[in-house]
């Protein structure tokens, strides 16, 4: 393989690579939230939604209303959780909501951070779940809890790009 041929490939794969790191970022500011598309990684959303469904999140409207299903995020913790509002208080510039997922026996009070009884919509947020694509996300699942998967993708992904160099 000559050098003209490896700047090629090279270059095609910064393009692929920042082709979606663009569109990811337009999405985000579409959606006003930093992560406008989350997996559902557990069964506590069960049956509205299934481990492995993919969600895109809306974080566009003043205030959300009991019944709607949010994705906040806790300080302190790094994954995202996906569960329904279960009551909501407000004033005239903030929200406050208590969630609680379909699938479990009591609310959220306990996954909040120290001392927080209520999450508050202007900073917990990540977005309202607007649609989704049932277990089209399991791929991802499977990746991160499995180290054979995720090896074997890499494999693939090696010995794709030596065969296409040719």
């Amino acid at each position: 393989m000559n050098l003209r041929q490896q700047l090629t490939q090279f270059l095609t794969m910064a393009f692929v690579f920042s082709s979606s790191f663009m569109a990811w970022k337009t999405l985000s500011v579409v959606t006003n939230s930093h992560s406008p598309v989350v997996v559902v990684l557990s069964g506590s959303m069960e049956p509205a939604f299934q481990r492995g469904d993919i969600l895109f999140l809306w974080n566009r409207q003043r205030q959300n209303k009991v019944g709607d299903v949010v994705v906040y995020e806790i300080k302190g913790k790094d994954i995202p959780i996906v569960h329904r509002v279960l009551r909501e208080h407000h004033n005239l510039e903030k929200q406050y909501l208590l969630t609680k997922g379909d699938n479990n026996l009591v609310d959220d009070l306990g996954l909040y951070a120290k001392k927080q009884g209520y999450l508050n919509q202007a900073t917990d947020l990540v977005g309202t779940v607007k649609a989704y694509l049932p277990k089209v996300g399991y791929v991802t699942i499977l990746i991160s809890e499995n180290m054979y998967a995720r090896y074997a993708l890499l494999g693939i992904m090696c010995i794709s790009s030596l065969l296409t160099g040719e």
